[in-house]
C-alpha cells in the first residue's frame, strides 16, 4: 500500500536533487582542438602566427596580421572510439559524426600609413567544443549497490515517511507548487524514486528510520552501464584589430556562446541473495533492476578577449592573451526512470514493466561562469621555408563558478530567503559529508556546489606546439602536438572524495590528461588554398557509477578506465584576396 502512495507522490513531485553539479561545470568549460585544418594540423598552436580564422579565437591579435582579405570554411569528420576496461572486462563503442567546425571571415582596410598601416574586422564561427560521445560496459563483481547509496543520502537527511505524508495529505491542492522545497517535501526525490522501486526499505522508527539497501552481508552481482552524449559549444566571434608599424599586433574579440547537451544514461544491477521489501518484509531475492537518466542543458553566453603579438625581428614573434570567463545563463531539466523484477526464494515475484515517473521532468535555471585563460605563445621563422610555434595556456577550473538565476529567488512569509536545490551537505577533504553553515546555506544557494568545485579541481596547463615546412612556395606540410594536463584533483579522481551529481543522475567521469597527435598538408592555388589536416586524440578518464556510498566510505563505488580514441579528418577551403 505504501509503494502505491509512493507511486503517487513520484509522478507529481519533482527532482529534490542538486540540481546543478561540480562535474557539469567543468563539462561546460573544458575546451577541445576544432578549427581549420591548417590550425588543427599544426596542434593548435597559433597564439604567435595569427593570419587564421580559428587563431582569433586563440589571439585576437592575430587578426591584426592580415593583410588581405579572407573568407574560409573547414569541415570535420570525426571518427570516435570509446573503450571501457572493469576488472579484466573490455567493450567498445564507435561512432561517426560529421562537422561544421568553422567558418568566417575577415576583411583588412589598408590605411596608407606606416605607423598604423591597416584595421581589421572579422567574423568567425567556430565549434569550440563537441560532446559527443558514446561508451558502455560492465561491471563483472560488484562490492555494493546504488540502492545503498540511495539509503546512505536518506539517512544523511533524515527521510521520515510520516512527515513526507502528513504533509502530502495536508497540502493546499489549489496553491501547491511541486518545484518548491519548502512546500511540502522534507525527502530529496532520489529516496522518494528510491522507495518507490523497492530499492530501499525503512527499518525502525517511522518517524526516524533507518534506510537500507538492497546490498547485503550475502549478496553478490554485477552490474553495467550505457552512456550517450550529445552536443557541443558553438562560438561566434566579432574581433577588431590592427598593428603598429608592423611591430605590434593587436585584437580584440567578443564571443557569443550557445551551449548544448544531452546525456542519457543507464545503471543496471543483477543481484543475487539482495535484501528487498516485500508484504511479509524483508527477505532475500534475485534482483534485476536499472535506472534511466535523462539530462538536458542548454544556456546562451558572452566573453571577451584581448591579444597582443610582438614581432622584435622579422625570425620572431611573442605573443600573449587574455580570454575572460564565459558568462552563461543556463536551463536545464532531467527525468529518472527505473524497471524492476524482483524474484523472492517462495516463488512470488514484483515485476514493474512499466516506468516510474512516467514522465514529470524536474527544471532548473542558474548562471555559470567559467575559468578565465591566460596564453603565452612564440614562434619562429627559419629561413624561408620553416615555422616553429608554441603556446602555453593556463586556466583555474578551481575558480568556476554558479550564481543565482531570477526564477531561483523565492519570498516566504515577507522573508527573502533561498532553497539550496543540493543535500545541504557538502564534502570535504578526510571528514566525509559535513553539515554547511545555515548562514552561507540562506545567503547562498550554490554554496554547497562553488565549494565542490574547490575540492574537485585545480589549474591546468595546455602545451601546444606545431611546426610548417614550406617544400614549394604552393605545397605545404604540418605536424604538432598538443597535451592538456588533468584538472582533476587526486582525490575526486580516485574515488576517496564524495561527488554530488545533477539531479537523479548517479554517474560522474572525471578526465585525465588529453594528448594530440597532428599533422597535415596546405596547396595555394594563388587567391584560392586548400588545406587537410588529421588529428589524433586520446583521453583516459575514470568513470564511476555512482559516488561512495555514505554509510560504507571505506567501499568503494564500481569504476571503469575509458580510453577514448578519436581521429579527425579535417578540410579547409577558402578565398584570399
Amino acid at each position: 500500500m505504501k509503494k502505491l502512495y509512493f507511486l503517487g507522490v513520484g509522478l507529481i513531485m519533482p527532482f529534490m536533487a542538486d540540481a546543478q553539479g561540480a562535474v557539469d561545470g567543468f563539462r561546460f568549460s573544458q575546451p577541445d582542438m576544432k578549427g581549420t585544418a591548417r590550425y588543427m594540423g599544426m596542434g593548435g598552436a597559433f597564439g604567435a602566427l595569427g593570419g587564421d580564422l580559428s587563431s582569433i579565437s586563440v589571439n585576437p591579435a592575430g587578426i591584426g596580421v592580415y593583410r588581405r582579405n579572407e573568407i574560409g570554411l573547414t569541415m570535420d569528420l570525426d571518427l570516435q572510439s570509446a573503450t571501457s576496461e572493469t576488472q579484466g572486462y573490455k567493450n567498445t563503442q564507435t561512432q561517426t559524426k560529421f562537422l561544421l567546425n568553422n567558418v568566417g571571415g575577415v576583411a583588412s582596410i589598408n590605411l596608407h600609413n606606416t605607423t598604423v598601416p591597416n584595421v581589421n574586422f572579422g567574423f568567425t564561427y567556430n565549434r569550440a567544443a563537441s560532446f559527443n560521445a558514446r561508451y558502455s560496459g560492465g561491471v563483472p563483481r560488484l562490492y555494493n549497490s546504488l540502492t545503498n547509496y540511495i539509503a546512505g543520502v536518506s539517512n544523511n537527511e533524515g527521510v521520515s515517511i510520516e512527515s513526507v505524508e502528513t504533509k502530502y495529505n495536508n497540502k493546499d491542492q489549489i496553491t501547491f507548487d511541486p518545484y518548491n522545497p519548502n512546500d511540502g517535501y522534507s525527502a530529496p526525490w532520489l529516496s522518494i524514486l528510491g522507495f518507490d522501486s523497492y530499492f530501499i526499505t525503512p527499518t525502525g522508527d517511522n518517524d526516524q528510520p533507518n534506510w537500507v539497501g538492497q546490498w547485503g552481508a550475502l549478496t553478490s552481482g554485477q552490474g553495467a552501464f550505457d552512456v550517450l552524449t550529445t552536443g557541443g559549444v558553438d562560438e561566434y566571434n566579432i574581433a577588431l584589430g590592427g598593428n603598429f608599424s608592423n611591430k605590434v599586433f593587436w585584437g580584440i574579440d567578443v564571443g557569443i556562446t550557445s551551449l548544448q547537451y544531452n546525456m542519457t544514461s543507464i545503471w543496471a544491477e543483477n543481484l543475487k541473495d539482495a535484501v528487498v521489501d516485500n508484504p511479509s518484509g524483508l527477505e532475500n531475492a534475485t534482483s534485476n533492476w536499472n535506472m534511466t537518466n535523462f539530462y538536458s542543458a542548454n544556456g546562451t553566453g558572452v566573453n571577451v578577449k584581448l591579444g597582443l603579438i610582438y614581432r622584435p625581428i622579422q625570425e620572431l614573434r611573442l605573443g600573449v592573451s587574455f580570454a575572460s570567463p564565459t558568462w552563461y545563463s543556463i536551463n536545464e531539466s532531467y527525468l529518472a526512470r527505473t524497471n524492476f523484477n524482483y524474484q523472492f526464494t517462495d516463488g512470488t515475484t514484483i515485476d514493474d514493466s512499466s516506468v516510474t515517473n512516467g514522465g514529470y521532468w524536474g527544471e532548473n535555471s542558474y548562471n555559470f561562469r567559467t575559468p578565465w585563460k591566460l596564453t603565452f605563445s612564440a614562434a619562429g621563422v627559419i629561413g624561408r621555408n620553416l615555422i616553429v610555434s608554441a603556446d602555453l595556456e593556463w586556466q583555474k577550473y578551481n575558480k568556476m563558478r554558479f550564481s543565482d538565476y531570477s526564477n531561483m529567488f523565492y519570498n516566504y512569509g515577507g522573508n527573502d530567503d533561498y532553497w539550496d536545490w543540493g543535500y545541504d551537505y557538502y564534502p570535504a577533504p578526510g571528514a566525509g559529508m559535513q553539515k554547511a553553515s545555515p548562514l552561507l546555506i540562506d545567503n547562498d544557494p550554490f554554496y554547497a556546489s562553488n565549494n565542490e568545485i574547490e575540492l574537485y579541481y585545480q589549474p591546468a596547463t595546455t602545451l601546444r606546439l606545431g611546426a610548417e615546412y614550406r617544400v614549394t612556395p604552393r605545397f605545404s606540410v604540418r605536424a604538432g602536438y598538443a597535451h592538456a594536463s588533468s584538472p582533476v584533483r587526486a582525490k575526486a579522481k580516485d574515488g576517496s572524495e564524495m561527488i554530488w551529481t545533477a539531479g537523479t543522475m548517479p554517474n560522474y567521469k572525471m578526465d585525465n590528461s588529453t594528448d594530440y597527435i597532428t599533422c597535415g598538408l596546405g596547396y595555394n592555388f594563388n587567391i584560392f588554398y586548400v588545406d587537410a589536416a588529421y588529428v589524433y586524440k586520446h583521453r583516459s578518464s575514470e568513470y564511476h557509477a555512482y559516488t561512495t556510498d555514505p554509510a560504507n566510505p571505506q567501499i568503494p563505488s564500481p569504476t571503469s578506465k575509458i580510453n577514448l580514441n578519436n581521429s579527425q579528418i579535417v578540410l579547409s577551403m577558402g578565398l584570399k584576396f
